[in-house]
């Protein structure tokens, strides 16, 4: 199947003008100035996209897709993920993990979820493990997982300051990262650690330990919700000036919201390149109810609507930085070539209008305000 979005103004994620693309199978085969390509008739779906833009799909790093218990009893558990939310929040590759509930919640549902979304055209992945230290996981070991579990690239979401976490110490997290870090080079994946900070007063003090007294990269750690409040976020952009990575929660209030963020990073001259943000969607929200997936895009927007920002700046905070991150790139977070057919359509107000999965369009917003 060939088709071919005409005259679409494209973020690849970086401004680079008007563009025909041509999507061949699951692959963006060719990217060119508008009627340079030829219309054969074996196109058989063209799609005028004039006064529409153009941006990779979002990749979600942290999201609960089978549901996060929540911390109310057995009746405040959360539901599981509905793909349709997730394509009509703009998200074409989505990661899931579990959280505080590693005890009701199991990997094989996480997996067997997983591919049940990817089933619905959507590209999965998820880590091993929960809050706690030993690590839940599949075989045995994280290693092994990476290795012999496709949808496996890390271990995660692992919590360190925080009142529900197993309160690990600097040599079992160690262990934990050199696994990661050995299973990741086996098997060609991130084999990365996806650390869950909370608000507890070591910050990322343990965190900061592990980087000084290993020998691993700091692209080996992925710290989140760095944003929950003021004192952890600040701690985070001096870890983003000694080269480590961030990962900031879309929909927060009660700390610093994305947006605000943003804003402040760019004021303190940090580079953005280090930082991501994902939406810790499914699961139970502290101040009560659950997180959804849409407050990812719902940032992003704002950021260009209400902040300011170019789309340029933004967008790569939920795609390209993520892509690198995971080790994702060039077939993702991007748009260019040879990658996946990942693309998100939108109006000049940043509405959603159209999603391609891998080629397919999944979500289109005239069909779907007709529903």
């Amino acid at each position: 199947m060939l088709t071919l979005l005409k005259n679409i103004e494209c973020f690849c994620p970086r401004h680079c003008g008007k563009k025909d693309i041509l999507i061949a199978s699951d692959k963006i085969c060719k990217i060119t100035p508008p009627d340079e390509l030829y219309e054969p008739k074996l196109i058989e779906n063209i799609v005028s996209c004039k006064n529409l833009l153009g941006f990779p799909g979002l990749i979600d790093q942290h999201a609960h897709i089978t549901g996060g218990g929540g911390e109310e009893g057995f009746q405040s558990r959360a539901s599981e993920a509905d793909a349709r939310d997730i394509l009509a929040a703009g998200v074409t590759t989505v990661v899931g993990l579990l959280g505080a509930d590693g005890l009701t919640r199991s990997l094989e549902n996480l997996y067997a979820k997983a591919k049940e979304l990817e089933a619905r055209g959507i590209t999965t992945y998820i880590y091993s493990g929960s809050y706690t230290v030993p690590i839940v996981t599949f075989t045995g070991s994280i290693a092994r997982d990476l290795v012999l579990i496709d949808k496996v690239i890390g271990a995660g979401e692992i919590a360190i300051s925080d009142h529900r976490s197993s309160c690990p110490d600097l040599n079992e997290m160690l262990r934990l990262a050199s696994e990661a870090h050995l299973g990741g080079l086996l098997s060609g994946k991130a084999g990365i650690l996806h650390l869950h900070v909370g608000d507890g007063r070591a910050g990322l003090g343990l965190l900061r330990r592990m980087v000084r007294e290993s020998d691993l990269s700091t692209d080996q750690f992925m710290p989140t919700h760095l944003n929950r409040n003021p004192s952890l976020f600040h701690e985070g952009l001096d870890y983003c000036r000694s080269g480590g990575n961030i990962d900031l929660t879309a929909g927060e209030t009660a700390g610093v919201p994305v947006p605000e963020a943003i804003l402040q990073i760019l004021a303190e001259g940090v580079d953005l390149k280090s930082v991501t943000i994902s939406s810790d969607s499914y699961g139970s929200i502290p101040s009560g109810g659950i997180a959804k997936i849409r407050v990812l895009y719902d940032d992003l927007r704002s950021c260009i609507l209400d902040r300011h920002l170019s789309p340029e700046t933004v967008f790569p905070l939920a795609t390209e930085n993520v892509s690198r991150r995971l080790r994702l790139y060039p077939a993702k977070g991007v748009l260019r070539e040879g990658s996946d057919a990942d693309i998100l359509i939108t109006d000049r107000q940043y509405n959603i209008q159209m999603l391609f999965c891998r080629g397919k369009l999944l979500y289109n917003n005239a069909s779907a305000a007709g529903r």
